[in-house]
C-alpha cells in the first residue's frame, strides 16, 4: 500500500447508476477537482485542501480520507460499501 492510498475504499455516486470507487488520494483530488463549479462550497473546498495538504505530507493521509467522506455525506453521494461492492461483484458476475 503506497502512503497516499486510503486503508479502504469510498464508494460514491458519480450519476444515477454509476458508482465510483476512490481509493487514494489522487482519486479524490481528481473528483473534487472534477466537481461542478456551481455546486462548490466550503466543505468541498475544505476536502480539496485536506487532500492537497496530505499529498505534499502536511497532514495524515486518514485526515484526507474522512474530509472526502463528510464532503459526500454532505452532498448525499456516498454510498454503502458493502453494497456497492455486492453491486459490483453482480456486474462482473453478469460480464462472465
Amino acid at each position: 500500500m503506497h502512503s497516499e492510498d486510503f486503508g479502504s475504499p469510498i464508494f460514491v455516486k458519480r450519476a444515477t447508476y454509476i458508482v465510483q470507487e476512490i481509493t487514494s488520494l489522487a482519486d479524490a483530488i481528481d473528483f473534487l477537482n472534477d466537481w461542478p463549479e456551481d455546486q462548490r462550497n466550503l466543505i468541498h473546498q475544505t476536502a480539496l485542501q485536506a487532500c492537497y495538504d496530505a499529498d505534499d505530507g502536511h497532514k495524515p493521509v486518514s485526515a484526507a480520507h474522512h474530509a472526502f467522506i463528510d464532503f459526500a455525506r454532505q452532498v448525499v453521494i456516498l454510498e454503502d460499501p458493502i453494497s456497492a461492492m455486492q453491486w459490483i461483484a453482480a456486474c462482473k458476475k453478469l460480464r462472465a
